[in-house]
């Protein structure tokens, strides 16, 4: 088997609430036979109350999550001399993203001084999958996935998440990237526009590509 044809070592998959990070995530770990890495979102106890009352709770759940993710992080790095190849449903990176959205000024001061004293060279993806759609899609699949704290996510936190990611990777130099928009390319229900994902993760290892709609490749 070539080099082109063997999965990135490190895969991220990122994108807003609802967009289908996890599912993309699985799928990915089950045709590679790889091991999947989770962001533990049911692990942290401020969570729902975050949703309900995001100003009283956005600190804790954005620390509770900057340390839990530094932790699994901090297993990838530790296992690079045995080649394990592993796909992520986030990124580090995402984790600065919700704050700046979430936290007032000097709350976000005291993120940052911590973030400065507990994120020490996280492990960067060989490929990172960007997930995209509008915000009607994703509240309509918020709501189908019918998990109940997310119920009350308000549309603008949403458009602010989207933007914020559009932001993120517009300037995203760090690791090849490739764009998917999840309203028009079903990675889910679709094997034609999932193998053609496949294919490029095989393939792509520079710079920005924007997966096109379209058939699969004969």
């Amino acid at each position: 088997m070539g080099e082109t044809a063997r999965p990135p070592r490190f895969i991220a998959v990122e994108g807003t609430i609802g967009v289908g990070k996890t599912t993309l995530t699985r799928r990915l770990a089950q045709t590679f036979g790889c091991e999947l890495l989770l962001e533990g979102a049911a692990d942290n106890p401020f969570l729902e109350r975050f949703y309900r009352e995001p100003r009283h709770y956005a600190l804790q759940t954005q620390l509770f999550f900057l340390f839990q993710r530094v932790e699994q992080l901090r297993a990838v790095r530790q296992d690079d001399l045995f080649e394990t190849v592993r796909v992520s449903d986030f990124m580090l990176e995402k984790d600065r993203l919700f704050a700046s959205l979430t936290l007032d000024a000097d709350e976000f001061r005291l993120y940052d001084a911590i973030w400065q004293r507990v994120v020490d060279e996280p492990p960067k993806p060989d490929l990172v999958i960007w997930l995209h759609a509008p915000v009607d899609v994703l509240q309509e699949r918020i709501a189908r996935r019918g998990i109940a704290c997310e119920q009350d996510i308000a549309p603008d936190y949403l458009a602010a998440l989207s933007d914020g990611y559009a932001r993120l990777f517009a300037g995203y130099r760090d690791s090849p990237l490739l764009v998917v928009d999840a309203a028009e390319i079903d990675l889910v229900g679709s094997d034609g526009d999932y193998s053609r994902l496949v294919s490029l993760i095989l393939s792509h290892r520079e710079g920005r590509l924007d997966l096109p709609a379209g058939p699969a490749p004969r």
